[in-house]
């Protein structure tokens, strides 16, 4: 088994007053040639929205982009005509393929908004741009992983392009649980939203992350109730 450790403290950080947010890997001005991506995983953005603001029109081409808001809502509208709002509990991806251009603002005009923003490098590229969104009750990930995205539309996640599986647990103190990863030419990425665990034998807190491959299980001590993430993707 391999791994990579990376510390919440250790993110990239940017404030422009309306937003801050924190960068796993390099993004925007943040560059740290050792944190480029992980196999597939291009970005994982946590990104806090103060009310009554947002991200204008801007475009994308050949990206899967996952929204996870965490608290509050984000109103989005893009060139396909598709105008949403994407609320806590539901999961946004977006596939830019060819190209698309969307805005993002904070649906409240008072209260911050946080999410999480994650682009996966595409399987295949030019394709025609779509976007998908849906609710996924928090019951249905107690104590267990619950498939949030997946390329196998049987799982029930929402659709991506590309070989990769996201999953969400909320955990009790005490638990203990394995993730068995889909191919041995893939990794898993941890992100631990909330809470305490051990993964892989290291200590976790919040917002820390984990990343881990050529192993086909990964074995799970919940230390503290935790929230986590899951991002398993293809590592070339």
């Amino acid at each position: 088994m391999k791994k990579v450790l990376h510390r919440a403290s250790e993110r990239g950080f940017a404030n422009h007053g309306w937003l801050k947010s924190y960068h796993s890997f390099s993004f925007s001005s943040y560059y740290n040639p050792n944190k480029m991506n992980f196999g597939l995983l291009r970005v994982l953005n946590d990104d806090v929205v103060a009310g009554g603001t947002g991200f204008g029109t801007h475009s994308h081409q050949d990206m899967e982009i996952v929204s996870i808001p965490l608290f509050g809502a984000l109103a989005h509208k893009d060139s396909t005509g598709r105008s949403e709002v994407i609320r806590s509990g539901e999961v946004q991806i977006m596939s830019a393929g060819r190209g698309i251009a969307h805005s993002e603002f904070n649906h409240s005009q008072t209260d911050d908004a946080n999410f999480l923003q994650i682009w996966v490098f595409p399987k295949e590229k030019r394709i025609e741009p779509r976007y998908e969104q849906k609710f996924f009750p928090e019951s249905e990930r107690k104590n267990r992983f619950q498939t949030i995205v997946s390329p196998d539309k049987a799982d029930g996640g929402v659709w991506i392009n590309q070989d990769a599986y996201f999953s969400l647990g909320n955990f009790d103190a005490g638990e203990a649980t394995t993730y068995t990863l889909k191919s041995n030419a893939h990794g898993v990425y941890f992100f631990v939203i909330e809470g305490t665990a051990e993964i892989g034998g290291e200590a976790l807190q919040q917002r820390d992350a984990l990343g881990l491959w050529e192993t086909e299980t990964v074995h799970i001590k919940l230390l503290e109730p935790a929230n986590l993430l899951a991002i398993e993707v293809p590592m070339n």
